[in-house]
């Protein structure tokens, strides 16, 4: 059988998104989230496809005042080729949002910091750095300590007991008085 080439469609449209109603009733905090999820459910209600790509320049327009503010409505250019869907805001080309990568572990000590300027070698700080470490801890020797000798037990008699009378209480000065 002879292979069957598909044809991708390309679709063009402008589409004026109404955002308001999506957004108005949600909590401050949420708003622009909630118009950029509505993007997306517009878009594949209209455009018929799973498989939706916002443009930069439509995500910075959507953020542009902050997370409480978003517009009322925007105004997409929308390409749909095959199963694809990508938007972008009306009058730019599509360029795809890219997300922020995770920061690279960063150098903790300042030697490795300017041994990441002057571009020396990884190894070498690492070795470096293993020698300082060698250094810094001083080397402890255990010893087991002696254990002081435990008095020598008497023999299971009688407890002592102390036969000692209390102290006799210091005579006060004070008068009887006197029987008649």
């Amino acid at each position: 059988m002879a292979k069957k080439k598909e044809k991708k469609e390309i679709l063009e449209r402008d589409y004026n998104i109404p955002l308001r109603r999506r957004f108005v009733n949600v909590a401050k905090h949420k708003k622009t989230p909630k118009a950029v999820r509505a993007v997306r459910e517009f878009l594949l209600k209209h455009m018929k496809s799973d498989k939706v790509r916002l443009g930069m320049h439509l995500n910075d327009h959507l953020w542009k005042h902050g997370i409480k503010n978003p517009p009322h409505h925007v105004k997409v250019h929308v390409i749909k080729e095959g199963d694809e869907v990508r938007a972008e805001l009306h009058g730019f080309e599509f360029k795809e949002a890219v997300r922020a990568e995770k920061k690279s572990k960063e150098p903790a000590s300042m030697k490795e910091k300017l041994a990441k300027k002057l571009g020396v070698d990884d190894k070498a700080v690492a070795a470096e750095k293993k020698k300082e470490d060698e250094k810094d801890v001083p080397k402890v020797e255990v010893k087991q300590e002696e254990k002081p000798a435990e008095p020598e037990k008497k023999s299971e008699s009688k407890p002592e007991i102390n036969n000692k009378k209390p102290a006799a209480k210091p005579a006060t000065a004070t008068k009887e008085p006197k029987k008649a």
